[in-house]
């Protein structure tokens, strides 16, 4: 056995936990110059990542739509995954108020710097997000990652695909083969997890050091404890009303959230999510290449919905502002339907954060107290989002019969370069 193959058999999760220890380490140890010589690893492994994702979803749309049973099936698939993230959006919200109130993170917090470089985001209308949806060239779309523009162009292929008929037989399989290939390649590129968790963490904790976070270490606290509150008792409880077993679920779906936690974006993170979700969970692929990207772009439950309400409630804690009931169903409503009305727009916390807090009258400026921190708070952020963009294709796919049930028992945590046929390591 070379040492080749005994990595690629220890399980993918391991190799990259030990990755994360060993750079959380090495960036302790080496302080300010890991950023500077391990931070480009990092970068690397994103760019791989970055490479691969708009083709990916681009071919595996044209194949989902062209395979899917007709324009109703689309609808009703579509209808369902909608609902869910709209409810699964409202609970992350009632989370994050209800962390709020019990640990009141800007109550005793001792005067703050704002961030110099903190200016306020321009939020876009509906209308302009709605018709931001539709490219007005495809090729750009592609070029630039705008991944709801690719889904929209690669969907009207899909259903031209499908209209045509037999004339377009060639293509179909074309498209076909062209995702069967993205997925091969995605498999290469995963394989560099490890080395790139390892130079982003190195460079992190090199950079970051322990005096940024003390001040408000509290809000910190607060929101990885919604985040993880979210995740263990809705999601696992939403599980749970579909007969899953939600140990199974964060099992398999343990690669995407750890790309996720490591990367802070949820771009970067959905090759691995696509993965993870059709080669771990057992979703029918052709659903998951619809459901995946897709709430990638809008399914924000850490960014859209914990953080603007416990941003809200620690920025108005913090300038003594006592928030009605009023301001409160405001800051829920906003959250909800402003992740909606925000899809694909870049530097979503932000920009739902400066959303919730016009709603419910709570100074702007507030904000730019939490920038230096930012980093953190969106490790957790990116990784609760992936991980209802997981969630809600494999709740629908139970609803719908597209889930594998002994591919969800098996629950692997690999999602490496091994093909869908063979056995994965556990």
């Amino acid at each position: 056995m070379t040492w080749v193959q005994a990595w690629l058999r220890i399980p993918f999760w391991k190799r990259v936990m030990g990755a994360f220890v060993l750079g959380a380490l090495v960036g302790w140890l080496w302080g300010e110059p890991a950023a500077t010589w391990l931070q480009p690893l990092g970068d690397l492994y994103i760019t791989l990542i970055r490479m691969i994702a708009t083709p990916l979803v681009f071919f595996a749309v044209i194949n989902a739509v062209a395979s899917l049973h007709g324009q109703k099936s689309i609808a009703r698939l579509g209808g369902r995954t909608f609902g869910w993230f709209a409810l699964t959006a409202v609970l992350a919200v009632l989370v994050g108020l209800g962390v709020a109130w019990v640990t009141n993170p800007g109550a005793g917090v001792g005067e703050l710097p704002i961030a110099e470089d903190y200016v306020v985001r321009e939020v876009p209308t509906p209308v302009e997000v709605v018709l931001d949806v539709v490219p007005a060239n495809p090729f750009m779309a592609l070029a630039e990652g705008r991944i709801l523009q690719v889904i929209f162009f690669a969907g009207l292929l899909g259903f031209a695909l499908v209209k045509l008929g037999e004339r377009t037989a060639g293509l179909r399989r074309l498209a076909g083969e062209a995702s069967d290939v993205m997925i091969q390649v995605t498999r290469f590129v995963l394989e560099f997890t490890p080395l790139g968790t390892f130079g982003l963490i190195a460079a992190l904790v090199g950079s970051y050091g322990f005096e940024r976070l003390l001040p408000l270490g509290n809000f910190v606290f607060a929101l990885y404890l919604a985040c993880a509150l979210h995740i263990v008792f809705v999601y696992g409880g939403l599980l749970l009303a579909h007969g899953l077993n939600p140990l199974k679920f964060l099992r398999g779906a343990a690669p995407g959230m750890q790309v996720a936690f490591v990367s802070s974006s949820s771009f970067a993170s959905m090759p691995v999510a696509l993965r993870s979700v059709t080669h771990n969970l057992g979703v029918d692929r052709d659903y998951a290449a619809f459901a995946v990207p897709l709430g990638a772009s809008i399914k924000m439950d850490g960014c859209g919905a914990i953080y603007p309400a416990l941003a809200a409630v620690f920025i108005a804690q913090y300038y003594g502002i006592d928030l009605s009931f009023a301001q409160y169903a405001a800051i829920m409503m906003a959250s909800v339907l402003g992740s909606f009305g925000t899809a694909g727009v870049p530097g979503t916390a932000v920009v739902m954060a400066t959303v919730v807090l016009s709603a419910a009258g709570v100074p702007l400026e507030g904000l730019g107290l939490l920038l230096a921190i930012d980093r953190v708070l969106d490790m957790m952020r990116t990784m609760t989002n992936v991980t209802g963009q997981m969630l809600v294709p494999v709740l629908v796919a139970r609803e719908e019969g597209l889930l594998d049930l002994e591919t969800y028992q098996a629950a692997s945590s690999n999602v490496g370069i091994e093909s869908d046929d063979a056995r994965p390591v556990a």
